[in-house]
């Protein structure tokens, strides 16, 4: 599920903690690395199981619907269509699901915003009224309305964001917000695998795709940390005429993050680093930042290939 993008995102941000606290070590940076993970892998496991607590949500309001109908003596008749979708149930019931947000406790009762504001959208939404007047409703059908739950309701959603930043608060999680649209595709990916033979034991994403992203994380953060001293000195020097102390330190990380990999990994291509750390430099720094981190890098492998001591293929200018 976490993928290279996701991993230089959280080794920057542990690099520029480890950074800023002298009395932190190497190993702690690790920890801090791997819990960084975790707390992403679990932020999937709340998403999905956002389905449940929007379904127990909606039975409630399902239920108050019910007595006020008793209460008036109305014909009204209720519509369970939404409260017994079996994608829905088909996630209650995985095991694997139940059993991460039980042992890691996590709750969205600090987040019931979300869930108010989502059930109050998805009522007045379009398609959750196409869903329930159709006449008959497949397993197809019970899948598509929760992916657009997902895609159309949660994505990109500030109430969302807001609930998020609570139960980070609550539950001792990080990035929550700032991860939330990616790992919702991942959610929507999670979804689509679903069918309707689906057991109680039906696999989820694993943290990682394989054990090679792992590792890429861990030896980054280490090559990063290793060749501090060297990456300062080759920024120093190529500076030409910027004041050492008044850049950016978020920028020096990203730089030495980028020349880490560019240096220490021989398998990943010159321009798939460049590009992934310019991007980076486009979240993390400043608007002109990533024209810097660009023009320090190309001077950097440029001067280090005219030495001789860098082999990847330069298409530099």
């Amino acid at each position: 599920m976490i993928n290279r993008t996701m991993v230089r995102t959280r080794v920057i941000q542990t690099l520029f903690a480890y950074y800023q606290d002298e009395e932190k070590t190497p190993g702690t940076a690790r920890k801090e690395l791997t819990k960084s993970f975790a707390d992403t892998y679990d932020l999937y496991f709340a998403l999905l199981d956002f389905a449940n607590e929007l379904t127990a949500y909606a039975q409630k309001q399902l239920e108050d619907n019910i007595s006020r109908a008793k209460a008036t003596h109305s014909n009204w008749k209720p519509n369970r269509r939404f409260v017994q979708n079996r994608l829905a149930q088909q996630l209650f019931d995985n095991r694997a699901l139940r059993s991460r947000v039980q042992e890691q406790g996590l709750s969205w009762d600090s987040g019931m915003s979300a869930i108010i504001d989502t059930y109050r959208r998805l009522t007045e939404s379009e398609f959750y009224r196409e869903y329930m007047e159709a006449e008959s409703c497949t397993y197809e059908d019970d899948k598509r309305v929760w992916r657009l739950i997902y895609q159309n309701l949660l994505a990109n959603n500030d109430v969302l964001a807001d609930a998020l930043e609570e139960m980070e608060l609550v539950l001792d999680k990080a990035n929550w917000a700032m991860d939330a649209d990616i790992v919702l595709s991942y959610v929507v990916k999670t979804i689509k695998r679903f069918n309707a033979e689906s057991d109680p034991g039906t696999p989820l994403l694993e943290m990682f795709d394989s054990e090679d992203e792992w590792q890429f994380a861990t030896t980054l953060l280490q090559k990063s940390i290793e060749g501090h001293a060297r990456y300062e000195e080759l920024i120093n020097t190529h500076l030409k005429g910027w004041d050492a102390d008044r850049i950016a330190y978020m920028d020096r990380v990203i730089i030495e993050a980028a020349l880490a990999e560019i240096l220490e990994f021989e398998d990943i291509a010159l321009t798939v680093s460049l590009n992934e750390y310019i991007e980076l430099a486009k979240t993390f720094s400043g608007d002109k930042s990533y024209m810097f981190i660009n023009g320090i890098l190309t001077e950097i492998l440029r001067d280090l290939k005219n030495d001789g001591t860098f082999f990847k293929v330069l298409a530099l200018k």
